[in-house]
């Protein structure tokens, strides 16, 4: 047996319309916007080679028909700081080329919980260049995770990458995306359901 509940309005518990209906299927509400609140995405804009344990340099927001949503990432010499806390994914790519072999080209996305003192990776992909036409070989590689940021303070995020064959080169671009990292805000940690 199926029931109907027909209401004009959704009231809280002091009395306050939360939501409400013209009865032709239109509402407004209230309520807080759940939907994505934080959207930023940067990249390098200079080729490099070699380690970089992390990525400290040349590092913009990307500026190519593109707007972050809410305040957007902090960086410094490669380190990101967020700007609220919330459940983030963390997407990260780019391309890498090289005029002989490398066995493994690995780029990782590194989390510090303790302001930056100490990182760890959480997310890594790798990919291998392997060269048979005697000319320049390019290969992708990319690596995404999700992180409860439960502290502004405490969690940093920095982005490496390391080769087997440290003469490899690794593309950056002021006026196009072939390599980025994007965070996305996707709600609220748990820790702040449950601590307002």
């Amino acid at each position: 047996m199926s029931s109907i509940l027909k209401v004009d309005q959704l009231q809280d518990s002091g009395g306050n319309n939360i939501i409400t209906s013209n009865g032709s299927g239109t509402f407004t509400s209230s309520l807080p916007n759940t939907g994505i609140t934080e959207a930023d995405q940067w990249r390098w804009t200079a080729n490099f080679t070699g380690n970089a344990i992390p990525i400290t340099a040349n590092w913009e927001r990307n500026d190519t028909s593109f707007d972050k949503i809410g305040t957007g990432m902090s960086e410094s010499s490669g380190i990101f700081t967020f700007p609220q806390t919330g459940i983030y994914q963390v997407d990260t790519f780019t391309h890498m080329y090289l005029n002989s072999n490398s066995r493994y080209n690995e780029i990782a996305i590194q989390l510090s919980t303790d302001g930056g003192s100490n990182y760890s990776v959480i997310a890594d992909g790798y990919t291998s260049i392997s060269n048979n036409t005697s000319s320049t070989t390019y290969a992708n590689v990319s690596t995404k995770t999700i992180i409860d940021v439960t502290n502004t303070s405490n969690f940093k995020v920095s982005i490496k990458v390391t080769h087997h064959d440290t003469n490899t080169a690794v593309a950056g671009n002021s006026s196009n995306n072939n390599n980025a990292t994007t965070f996305i805000r996707l709600g609220d940690t748990w820790w702040q359901i449950e601590n307002g």
